[in-house]
């Protein structure tokens, strides 16, 4: 098994990628802390990897506050003994997201502090631990708006994952020589409660799909895939990444310098 012997916390675990990857993740060997603000689905996340032979525990995380961030990591190493894997997931994506003119300051605040702060919360306090571990992965989910800007106006969510990439990249210049890889997963557009939500339109819908070259969203569950590569030690020569997983998107948008 890819993971054997690991210890992973998944933010945002209680649906989406981070259910998935909680479930891959288990699958392959790891104990998992399911972190959310969603009690119930969280437990069931817990539940579908106990049922299936694993190990996991449930904490209730709001990743914008630094004490349950704190007490999240600290549930992973009293639990289970350590931290090998911290993938910074959780992340919302409002409705009355805009342009600059439309988007109020209260949803711009709202999801830079989940987006963003929350994931400098998590590598604040997981770093650490993953330190006291002898090393191991950090993979924070960015997006590939954060590469290219996105066709529908989400100016805040935009901000927040461009802000996610380039934290990435400085954390993996400052860590690379103690065995800590940290890598940005930038998935395209996704058939999840989270994007459909959001494009609640056909209309919005077909804007974003027009842009696909593979002609489709992609899965929660292949995002899951991407992300067990980044943890495991197959990627073990990546740090500071951009791991697009975009159906080519930005391939066929982004012209390189």
């Amino acid at each position: 098994m890819r993971l054997e012997g690991k210890v992973a916390i998944i933010t945002g675990g209680s649906s989406g990628i981070g259910r998935e990857s909680a479930q891959l993740f288990a699958k392959e060997g790891a104990k998992i802390v399911v972190a959310d603000v969603n009690d119930s689905g969280g437990q069931e996340t817990v539940n579908l990897i106990t049922q299936s032979g694993g190990e996991a525990t449930y904490v209730r995380t709001d990743v914008s506050k630094a004490a349950d961030c704190e007490q999240m990591i600290a549930t992973a190493e009293q639990k289970f003994g350590q931290l090998d894997i911290l993938f910074n997931n959780a992340g919302i994506m409002h409705g009355d997201d805009g342009d600059a003119e439309s988007t109020t300051e209260e949803i711009w605040e709202k999801t830079l502090d989940i987006n963003l702060r929350g994931v400098f919360l998590g590598c604040k306090f997981g770093i650490p631990a993953i330190r006291r571990a002898g090393g191991g992965s950090v993979i924070n989910t960015a997006s590939f708006v954060a590469v290219m800007g996105a066709a529908t106006p989400q100016l805040a969510y935009t901000a927040s994952k461009g802000g996610v990439l380039a934290m990435t990249r400085e954390l993996a210049v400052i860590h690379a020589r103690e065995n800590i890889r940290v890598n940005a997963l930038c998935p395209g557009p996704l058939h999840t409660e989270l994007l459909m939500n959001f494009l609640d339109t056909d209309e919005k819908k077909q804007r974003r799909l027009v842009h696909i070259p593979m002609g489709r969203f992609g899965q929660a569950r292949e995002m899951a895939q991407a992300a067990l590569f980044l943890a495991s030690d197959e990627s073990s020569f990546m740090t500071g990444s951009e791991f697009l997983v975009d159906g080519g998107i930005t391939s066929a948008y982004v012209t390189p310098e």
